[in-house]
């Protein structure tokens, strides 16, 4: 869910010149890939973002965590270039660092990840790849594809398919295997500068990312 709010926040970004934003979420379970990062609670999360005229962008992030320990929060950074391939295909590269805190071990889940994410209208394919996925040392990359179908000015659809796969598993599994499936889709209502989600979300995994009715709100302030 992380990475699709980014996303869209990005894009909306560079569609204007230089500019400064802050998006605060509000979700009823903090779900990263299909599994959750609250024990299936909600989370307040928040972003500040900056956007150059240059396609030069960065930005920091933050939510509540519960992994069952002492970590508590998630606090990320990230610094990208977004630009035009052709007339249709845009294109978006850059990096992001995953921290952790409220533990004694907590910074051990801190990693770094690499990401490339192609904008086609409608349609993004979005690939990701780490080389120390939560600090385990296995390499794990991710592929997605989405597509959101405008229903009317204000309502949308969106449907999207994402591929984990740990590339080490003797460091890093899935339960039972190396990579797993999520799917989902959602409805999507923008009113006076709100932004409000409703979807259905589910993966192959067997007990770690259950089906789940997500709900969102969001509001972005442009400075």
């Amino acid at each position: 869910m992380k990475k699709l709010l980014l996303c869209s926040t990005l894009f909306t970004c560079f569609s204007v010149s230089a500019a400064t934003s802050s998006t605060v979420t509000l979700v009823s379970d903090y779900l990263f890939n299909g599994v959750s990062q609250t024990g299936e609670d909600p989370a307040l999360q928040a972003s500040f973002d900056w956007a150059g005229d240059s396609g030069l962008y960065a930005g920091v992030w933050a939510s509540n965590v519960d992994f069952g320990d002492d970590t508590d929060i998630e606090f990320d950074g990230y610094v990208g270039y977004y630009t035009a391939l052709t007339s249709s295909i845009n294109i978006d590269i850059g990096i992001a660092q995953y921290t952790y805190h409220g533990g004694d071990i907590s910074d051990d889940y801190n990693y770094a990840e690499a990401y490339a994410k192609f904008n086609y209208g409608n349609t993004n394919l979005n690939f990701w790849h780490a080389w120390d996925y939560f600090g385990t040392g296995a390499g794990h990359s991710i592929v997605m594809l989405t597509h959101d179908f405008p229903l009317t000015e204000r309502l949308s659809f969106g449907v999207g398919v994402d591929y984990s796969m740990s590339h080490d598993e003797d460091k890093w599994q899935w339960e039972s295997g190396d990579d797993y499936l999520h799917w989902r889709a959602t409805f999507n209502y923008a009113i006076e500068g709100w932004n409000l989600s409703l979807g259905y979300e589910d993966t192959d995994l067997d007990t770690q990312g259950d089906s789940t009715i997500l709900a969102t709100v969001s509001r972005t302030f442009n400075f």
